[in-house]
């Protein structure tokens, strides 16, 4: 008998990842567990929560996206192109009036805003998707629990089965509610 192809989906899906995933009812308790994980030489794990909270993002220290740097730089050069574009045209088809200068500032400065918000834009996109596609991708697929979209916290650690029980005591002696190996 012949067997039936696996769905598409099912061919390209990465295998999940093991480890623990704890959910957490305080964010207290959330945040003594990141510090233990830290403390205990893990910096590889995923947290939810289900609202944004600066607490936590403090307590993962993570570094600030260079995304922010495209921005500038298209920003910069946006202003620059605009300048340029405005200063080019004035020489190009000089309209004198009144005896004032060709190449005047005031008047472009509306056009050099809308190219610096222009190229801004622009370069904050490339730059998402330049991170997006280089950035380093997990191995698999990580658990996760529908109640961190209401009103709980959740940590997964990824963690082979040699270092699963010594994951699993950290997370439950730092209040974790529940703790289940995936």
């Amino acid at each position: 008998m012949m067997a039936l192809p696996k769905p598409l989906n099912d061919l390209f899906r990465p295998p999940p990842t093991p480890g623990m995933l704890a959910v957490f009812a305080q964010l207290d308790t959330t945040l003594d567990a990141i510090k233990k994980l830290r403390a205990a030489g893990h910096t590889d794990f995923t947290v939810y929560s289900p609202i944004p909270r600066h607490e936590i993002e403090d307590a993962l220290g993570q570094p600030v996206s260079p995304v922010r740097m495209f921005t500038l730089v298209g920003g910069i050069a946006g202003c620059s192109i605009g300048a340029w574009i405005t200063l080019w045209m004035s020489a190009d088809w000089p309209i004198v009036t009144g005896g004032k200068p060709v190449g005047s500032i005031p008047p472009y400065v509306v056009i050099m805003f809308e190219m610096t918000i222009l190229f801004g834009a622009l370069s904050t996109i490339l730059g998402i998707l330049l991170n997006t596609l280089f950035a380093a991708r997990r191995a698999g697929t990580i658990l996760y629990d529908p109640r961190f979209t209401n009103d709980r916290f959740g940590i997964f650690v990824p963690a082979g089965s040699d270092k699963a029980a010594k994951v699993e005591s950290l997370l439950r002696d730092a209040g974790a509610e529940e703790v289940r190996r995936g």
